[in-house]
């Protein structure tokens, strides 16, 4: 819980629960939460969403830690791993604005 008047921000993505009338009619109502758009097409957005749902479902969800080191050590190893075995994405997008059909 944030204590009053204190600011809070939030980063949203332009789906349609975020962009509707009524969470923008909230978000008028409500100052002191400030809201930090996404770019429309963040894939990369979606791609750390992904990155911790697959963390969650490898080492989170069914995991048995003794103590918040073991966590840590087992999350560490994770990141290790799957860093060893990356293979580089090649952006293509260019910036040019989706055409609407």
């Amino acid at each position: 819980m944030q204590p009053p008047g204190k600011e809070i921000h939030v980063v949203l993505d332009h789906g349609s629960s975020h962009t509707a009338t009524r969470t923008r009619k909230w978000l008028a109502e409500h100052p002191r939460w400030t809201v930090h758009w996404t770019p429309p097409h963040a894939s990369w957005l979606n791609q750390i969403e992904l990155y911790f749902s697959a963390m969650t479902r490898r080492v989170l969800r069914h995991g048995d830690f003794s103590s918040r080191d073991d966590l840590i050590d087992k999350l560490d190893t994770n990141v290790i791993g799957r860093n060893e075995s990356a293979k580089p994405y090649r952006w293509t997008y260019d910036g040019t604005p989706l055409k609407v059909t």
